[in-house]
């Protein structure tokens, strides 16, 4: 079976993504402040690494329905593509968690949306795809959660933002169980990236 990996940016109170997502605030009220490490770009050598770490080859993705699109509820008559323009970051299948089906959108660079109903399937249809190549749940909250929760997760890459956001999404909330042991930490002045083991 492929590795599972997952990685998130996250505030100092525990939230992935700011109050209030909406297409002007993709990330929700403060939310991107999160992403300064990695956005554009990265100045600090630790950060250079850490984003070419995230940014490196997997064999499929899974994502919640919040990180791909700020719409909820039915797709509407045109279809949502993503923030990531004709050619997101991915280059390989991404599984995308939604209540509503849709048609696979594929995009330039290998990157194809598959849009699927419930987890078990989703990390089902990214094995398959994956072949012996790593899986990573790329967030948000919910999808992790959920990761967490079916024990499916390897590692995880927490890169700990020095903000409060106050409120907000949080990939933890009702996992009492959980417990995570600290395998790497690199630092810079706008995150700690902390690479966690649920294994050990």
């Amino acid at each position: 079976m492929p590795k599972v990996t997952a990685h998130l940016s996250i505030s100092l109170d525990g939230f992935v993504a700011g109050p209030h997502q909406t297409r002007e605030e993709p990330l929700g009220v403060g939310g991107e402040e999160l992403h300064r490490w990695h956005i554009g770009a990265p100045t600090n050598d630790v950060d250079k690494a850490m984003t070419e770490r995230i940014l490196a080859p997997r064999g499929a993705y899974v994502m919640g329905r919040n990180m791909y699109a700020p719409d909820r509820g039915d797709w509407g008559a045109e279809m949502w593509r993503g923030w990531w323009g004709d050619d997101p970051p991915y280059h390989c299948p991404v599984f995308v968690l939604t209540h509503y089906p849709a048609d696979p959108i594929e995009m330039e660079g290998g990157t194809t949306f598959h849009f699927v109903t419930g987890f078990d399937e989703a990390m089902e249809r990214a094995f398959e795809a994956a072949g012996e190549d790593t899986v990573t749940i790329a967030g948000g909250a919910s999808a992790v959660r959920q990761g967490f929760e079916a024990g499916v997760i390897d590692e995880i890459m927490l890169n700990h933002a020095p903000v409060v956001l106050g409120s907000g999404e949080s990939p933890f909330a009702g996992l009492t169980d959980l417990r995570l042991t600290p395998i790497e930490v690199h630092a810079s002045p706008l995150a700690t990236h902390v690479v966690y083991s649920t294994r050990s």
